[in-house]
């Protein structure tokens, strides 16, 4: 299956949508959603940017993005549909977020995750994740686990 990534603003109807899935897949496998504070504008260039990939037939099936977090890239909100699943579409979509974070000039970006999201934590780590330091609202919940990755410059 073919899909093609767009650049969608954070408060557009499909990528509520999509959020709001995410939050439902939350609830199943930790018994309750993500509470991390996301404003409006944390994904609006220059400060980040939302991705959303469609299908061939032109229905949403993931996204991800990216805000400002000191100097890095907080990567949040990478979900695939299942339907979309295992055929390599989150890899797409980190790919994406990790271009536009670097053509933002970003040198990193980091994560939240956690132990019931094992298919991501593996993804991470064949993407070249590695432990960081814990930070935001998560950073003193066990289990809770955060990974960061060196982005390569563009530009000159």
């Amino acid at each position: 299956m073919q899909f093609t990534l767009s650049r969608t603003r954070f408060d557009s109807p499909v990528a509520q949508l999509l959020c709001a899935e995410i939050q439902a897949e939350y609830v199943r496998r930790y018994g309750g959603g993500d509470e991390t504070q996301l404003g409006e504008d944390d994904f609006h260039p220059p400060n980040g940017d939302f991705i959303v990939a469609f299908d061939e037939s032109g229905e949403p099936a993931g996204c991800g993005g990216w805000r400002s977090h000191e100097e890095d890239a907080e990567m949040k909100r990478v979900y695939v549909r299942e339907s979309a699943r295992r055929q390599g579409l989150a890899s797409l979509i980190v790919a994406a977020v990790e271009a536009s974070a670097a053509e933002a000039g970003r040198k990193r970006v980091i994560l939240e995750t956690g132990p019931r999201q094992p298919e991501a934590v593996a993804m991470y780590g064949v993407l070249g994740y590695a432990p960081v330091t814990p930070f935001g609202h998560y950073a003193c919940t066990d289990g809770s686990i955060h990974l960061g990755k060196e982005l390569r410059s563009e530009r000159p």
